[in-house]
């Protein structure tokens, strides 16, 4: 629902101001937009244990891929093209070959043939 404590208090204070009820199903919560001290401090807790537990997972994941780089790894899309096919359309872009055409023939998109010639 929220990015961290702050974000959670602010939307759910924005909603209860407009006289929205809101009610967590999994934690059986609800907090009305009246003043209840035991709401506020519930509400707290529980963003405060989410924003924790997801601080921990970044931490996880970071750990994760640091060590999948050290394995050698390689993260996001493969190359379309190999080097021998980027020369290649390279020259004939400078030949004057339509762009248009020649990304259908290599099987990229235009932004592709474009990133490549650059």
């Amino acid at each position: 629902m929220a990015r961290n404590l702050f974000d959670l208090q602010q939307i759910v204070t924005g909603l209860a101001g407009q006289g929205v009820c809101i009610h967590f199903h999994k934690e059986n919560m609800t907090f009305s937009g009246a003043a209840n001290p035991m709401q506020e401090l519930m509400l707290q807790m529980l963003g405060a244990f989410a924003q924790f537990e997801r601080a921990l997972i970044k931490e996880r994941q970071k750990e994760g891929i640091e060590q999948a780089l050290k394995k050698g790894v390689k993260f996001g899309a493969r190359p379309k093209l190999k080097p021998g096919q980027v020369e290649e359309l390279k020259a004939r872009v400078a030949a004057g070959e339509e762009k248009s055409r020649l990304a259908k023939e290599f099987g990229i998109s235009r932004p592709t043939l474009y990133k490549l010639i650059a």
